[in-house]
């Protein structure tokens, strides 16, 4: 298997991320075998949406990243759209949920789910 273990984040993901992914898989009942994967998918009206989700396998050309006892799965389609990129989680007024911010995006649309580059 071709995959990359990296300890220097292409993509940064905050502690209160990490929390909110861990309390997810807690109330859900996801083994801690499983890991967070972060993709991005062609669609929305920008073009690209970002997609999280929880993978028990690592698949061929994945990019591996540790943090804070929490493995992180970005294949390498995603990886070139993710590099420098943050993921927060934000449970303020403006809304509850999974932020990305994004350094390659060149434009967002009004819902902030989907991004150009």
């Amino acid at each position: 298997m071709n995959e990359k273990t990296n300890t220097q984040a292409e993509i940064k993901i905050t502690s209160k991320a990490i929390s909110q992914v861990k309390k997810i898989m807690q109330e859900n009942q996801i083994p801690n075998s499983y890991s967070l994967r972060v993709s991005v998918k062609g669609g929305g009206c920008s073009g690209f949406t970002y997609n999280l989700g929880f993978d028990e396998e690592i698949q061929e050309g994945d990019t591996i990243i540790e943090q804070e006892d929490l493995k992180i799965l970005i294949d390498g389609k995603s990886l070139f759209y993710l590099m420098g990129c943050g993921l927060d989680f934000s449970d303020g007024l403006n809304g509850k949920g999974f932020v990305f911010s994004n350094p390659n995006a060149k434009k967002t649309c009004g819902c902030v789910e989907s991004f150009n580059v």
